[in-house]
C-alpha cells in the first residue's frame, strides 16, 4: 500500500466535537418536520405549526451563532449544507453572522461608536428593545457587506449561499407559497427578530470600558442547554473561539470577576423551566 493512501485512522472525524451530533440531529429532526408539514398539512395546520416553531427556531438560532464562530464540520460541503437548514429556520445565511457579528460586534462591542450591534444611537442615546431589535435587523445584511470588503473568501461564501437560499425558499414558494409562507418565512423572520433582541439584553446599559462587566449572563439551567450555553456571555466574549461546551467551565474560573449586576434570570417561556 502506498504511503500517501488514507487510512481510516488517517481520516479526520466528520464533526470537529463529538458534543455537536445531537444538536445536529436535533435540527435535522426539525427540519425534516418542516418539510412533512409544508408537504402535507392544510393550511390550518401549517398555520398552527408556525406559531409553535418559533420558539423553537429562535433557539436554533443560537446554535447557529455557535456554528458561525466554530463550525460543526471539518468536511466544508457539510458546514455548506448545514448553513442552508440553519438559513429556512433562522434567517440568518452563510457568513451572515462571521461578518457581522464575530468580525464586527466581538471586535467592537466596548466601542458604541463602531459596534455593528451597537445599542446607542450615534447621539449617544440609549435604544429601547423594539428600537434596537428592528435597526440591527433592517442593517444586519448591509454591515456584513461592508464587513466583507477586506474579506474575499467570507463575501464569495456569503454571495453564493445567500443566492441558494434564496433559490430552494423561490422553489417552496412555487410548489405551495401558503405553505412556504407559513412554515418557513414567517418562523425565520421572526427567530431573525428574536435574535437581535436577544443581543439586545445580552449587552444593552452595560459597561464600556471593562469587559468583564461588558456582557449579561443567565446561568439558568434549561437557558443553556436549549441555546447552547450562550447564557454565559462574558466567557463567550472574552474567548469567541472557545467551543460552547466548555463556556461553563471558563465561566466558573471568571465568575468572581463579573459583577453582581451582570447576573439576570431568562425572560418567558424560558423563566418557567426549571432553573436547576
Amino acid at each position: 500500500m502506498s504511503d500517501t493512501t488514507l487510512t481510516l485512522a488517517d481520516a479526520r472525524p466528520v464533526f470537529r466535537f463529538r458534543e455537536d451530533r445531537l444538536p445536529v440531529a436535533i435540527l435535522l429532526g426539525g427540519f425534516a418536520a418542516d418539510l412533512a408539514v409544508f408537504a402535507l398539512a392544510p393550511v390550518w395546520l401549517a398555520a398552527l405549526w408556525a406559531l409553535v416553531s418559533i420558539p423553537a427556531k429562535t433557539c436554533v438560532a443560537a446554535w447557529n451563532h455557535h456554528h458561525q464562530h466554530t463550525a460543526f464540520f471539518n468536511p466544508g460541503v457539510l458546514n455548506r449544507f448545514i448553513e442552508i437548514l440553519f438559513a429556512l429556520q433562522t434567517g440568518a445565511v452563510s457568513k451572515l453572522w462571521v461578518l457581522h457579528h464575530n468580525v464586527g460586534h466581538h471586535e467592537n462591542y466596548l466601542d458604541q461608536a463602531k459596534d455593528e450591534s451597537a445599542w446607542k444611537t450615534p447621539s449617544g442615546r440609549v435604544m429601547g428593545a423594539l428600537e434596537y431589535t428592528f435597526t440591527i435587523a433592517a442593517t444586519g445584511y448591509s454591515r456584513a457587506w461592508a464587513n466583507a470588503a477586506n474579506r474575499p473568501q467570507e463575501r464569495l461564501v456569503f454571495i453564493l449561499m445567500l443566492a441558494a437560499t434564496l433559490a430552494v425558499l423561490g422553489a417552496l414558494f412555487a410548489i405551495n407559497w401558503a405553505n412556504a409562507l407559513l412554515v418557513f418565512l414567517i418562523p425565520m423572520t421572526a427567530s431573525y427578530l428574536m435574535t437581535c433582541w436577544h443581543t439586545y439584553d445580552h449587552h444593552a446599559g452595560c459597561s464600556e470600558t471593562d469587559p468583564y462587566a461588558a456582557s449579561n449572563n443567565i446561568t439558568h439551567r434549561w437557558y443553556n442547554i436549549l441555546t447552547g450555553n450562550l447564557g454565559y456571555h462574558t466567557a463567550h466574549h472574552l474567548r469567541p473561539g472557545l467551543h460552547w461546551s466548555k463556556l461553563p467551565e471558563f465561566h466558573a474560573r471568571i465568575a468572581e470577576r463579573i459583577p453582581a449586576a451582570n447576573f439576570r434570570s431568562p425572560g418567558a417561556p424560558m423563566a418557567w423551566l426549571p432553573a436547576r
